[in-house]
């Protein structure tokens, strides 16, 4: 088994680590990969939030379940309202930070007028943003595409901004200078005035030509594409497999995976999923439930620490990482990890863009739901029937939607071995990719 580990960690350096090395020099990708880095202080508040919450505050949360909290607190969800601000102010605004700092590290990369050139790709982004809904009399903006579910978007629109601005503003021909006696702030918005009037112009006409494919715009065109191919599918393995693999492969370029499938999974598993829990309820054991094969599979098997098994992959930091922003991101990232809650993985390593654990975000999923379903399908354990809260963590949610059954506990934390154990060799590779410090790497932009 060692030697297979040994060889299969060579062909991860040989094949990733070249590629790896290539992409975290491109501007794009640091642009990108720099913007989730620096916003990982507000997600991390976030995930704390969330944390707090939906695990202690939440009446079915899995520590106010265990202890007991909602009988000695009647009213425990009242106090979410007063923690749930710091989400509108993080999670919930999170593609407002990327536009603005994916376009404001290229204009960096390409020596033009950093802060400008990420207010512009913001008022880029509100140019192409879904039009105001009219209610009442009264204008309204939806708020859906303001956090991840924006962020492919964002994404792209910090890149073209960025770009664009970059290369017109260092066109001397565009330039407006003004005398040495206007005040520096003046003088340095007139220098960048056509760049800025060009760019919104473009976006203005892009936004009404899109307008006419999508009546809500861009976010909403991108979300029916992404959906389109998932209909029409039955309650089966393949499913269940390909959703998640999809839903995981869409996190890799910041697409909230499980929101972008959630409409078409709950339409094809809900119904199974309410007739288990009936069998369930009725017969008092999840022994023979009718539909084995729906998405508590992946809830149950895959979702240790979130979408990506990522608590393997924390794991797997601790034993293998010599790499010490690793090993600090996985010290803050663990305790939400343990309850299924992993924006600070996801946007703080980064597994975003990340080529060393595109991977294995993909494969390991997959691999444990066939794993649990093998158990199930050979009747070694019976179906996830009972609803499980999400934070619970991660071997105890096929334990609980079993009904109690001890062999679904191993099989869980077999899951989360097996999870740990492919993730090592893409961290013990991540080991040796020629990466600049974060820290270092965060100074040396700033000075330029």
């Amino acid at each position: 088994m060692s030697g297979f580990m040994e060889k299969f960690e060579r062909n991860v350096e040989r094949f990733l680590v070249p590629v790896a090395a290539k992409l975290n020099s491109q501007r794009h990708i640091c642009a990108i990969r720099d913007a989730f880095i620096l916003s990982f202080p507000i997600i991390m508040a976030g995930s704390i939030i969330i944390l707090l919450n939906f695990a202690i505050l939440s009446p079915d949360g899995f520590i106010a379940n265990i202890l007991f909290l909602e009988k000695i607190f009647p009213n425990l969800a009242d106090y979410q309202s007063v923690f749930t601000p710091v989400l509108r102010g993080s999670l919930d605004i999170m593609s407002i930070f990327v536009v603005f700092l994916v376009a404001r590290n290229l204009a960096i990369s390409m020596k033009a007028d950093e802060l400008l050139a990420g207010l512009t790709a913001v008022s880029c982004y509100f140019i192409i943003y879904s039009p105001y809904r009219l209610i009442e009399n009264e204008s309204f903006l939806t708020t859906k595409w303001l956090g991840a579910q924006g962020l492919f978007v964002a994404l792209i629109i910090g890149i073209l901004v960025g770009e664009v601005f970059s290369r017109l503003s260092n066109a001397k021909r565009l330039q407006i200078h003004m005398p040495p006696q206007v005040p520096p702030a003046v003088a340095r918005t007139f220098k960048v005035l056509f760049p800025i009037i060009f760019i919104t112009i473009g976006f203005a006409m892009l936004s009404f030509a899109l307008l006419s494919l999508s009546k809500n715009g861009l976010h909403e065109l991108v979300y029916t594409v992404l959906q389109a191919p998932l209909r029409e599918m039955g309650t089966n393995i393949f499913t269940v497999v390909f959703l998640g693999i999809v839903a995981n492969f869409l996190w890799l370029f910041g697409i909230h995976g499980p929101n972008t499938i959630a409409a078409i999974r709950e339409t094809i598993f809900a119904e199974a999923n309410l007739e288990n829990l009936a069998f369930a309820a009725k017969t008092g054991s999840a022994w023979n439930a009718p539909f084995p094969e729906t998405w508590a599979l992946n809830d149950a098997f895959a979702n240790y620490g979130g979408s990506g098994m990522t608590l393997g992959l924390l794991i797997a930091i601790f034993i293998a990482s010599k790499r010490r922003d690793y090993k600090d991101i996985g010290k803050l990232s663990i305790g939400p990890g343990i309850f299924n809650i992993n924006e600070p993985v996801i946007f703080g390593l980064p597994v975003v863009l990340n080529p060393i654990f595109m991977i294995p975000f993909i494969i390991v999923p997959a691999v444990n739901t066939v794993i649990g379903y093998l158990f199930i399908k050979f009747q070694l354990i019976p179906p996830i029937a009972y609803a499980v809260p999400w934070t619970t963590p991660g071997p105890l949610i096929p334990f609980l939607g079993t009904g109690g059954n001890w062999l679904a506990l191993g099989v869980g934390f077999l899951c989360l071995a097996i999870s740990t154990v492919i993730y090592l060799p893409f961290v013990m590779a991540a080991n040796k990719t020629v990466n600049t410090d974060r820290e270092h790497s965060s100074e040396n932009r700033e000075e330029s």
